[in-house]
């Protein structure tokens, strides 16, 4: 019986076990597992090795997506909360508590929407877009160090059929 052990081994933790599920149920075809399986690990490992370049900035993942989200919006870099909480998929609680956290540390405050009179915009302020475009260059450099093991041409099918794939996904909802 294969073990978890893969450090002497090209395989990785999912070969394993698709090894045992092939022994125990050779009656069932468990390669989706093997798909599934690697782009759920692989998120937690890429999660892991994202950490430590927002730490470095004072960041962690919600907090350097937060404002990616707003640098994007373009000028003047400002959302509803409402659209904050879309794009990044979490709570509407949620998101007024992680507002709350970045205006304390000056990277975004809020402005009254001047289309419509009862609500408010969440805006990047100067430091924050300014720490936002610093952390981005640090950050898509540790995303290329994490895809190097992949050339151009197979990131580039990779894309293709996340894209796909997700897609797909997300239209179903």
């Amino acid at each position: 019986m294969p073990r978890y052990n893969t450090a002497m081994t090209n395989e990785d933790h999912v070969s394993i076990i698709l090894a045992q599920w092939a022994a125990e149920r050779p009656d069932l075809d468990a390669s989706p597992m093997g798909i599934v399986g690697r782009i759920s690990r692989l998120s937690l490992v890429v999660e892991k090795e994202l950490e430590p370049v927002f730490e470095q900035w004072g960041l962690n993942h919600w907090s350097f997506d937060m404002l990616a989200t707003l640098r994007r919006a373009g000028a003047p870099h400002r959302l509803s909360p409402t659209e904050l909480f879309r794009s990044m998929m979490v709570t509407s609680g949620t998101m007024t508590n992680r507002i709350d956290r970045l205006a304390e540390k000056g990277l975004v405050r809020r402005v009254p929407d001047p289309e419509d009179r009862r609500g408010i915009l969440v805006e990047l302020t100067d430091q924050g877009r300014e720490l936002i475009d610093s952390v981005l260059i640090s950050h898509v450099a540790n995303e290329a160090r994490l895809l190097q093991p992949l050339s151009r041409e197979e990131q580039s099918t990779l894309t293709v059929l996340l894209r796909k794939w997700l897609s797909t996904l997300e239209h179903r909802s």
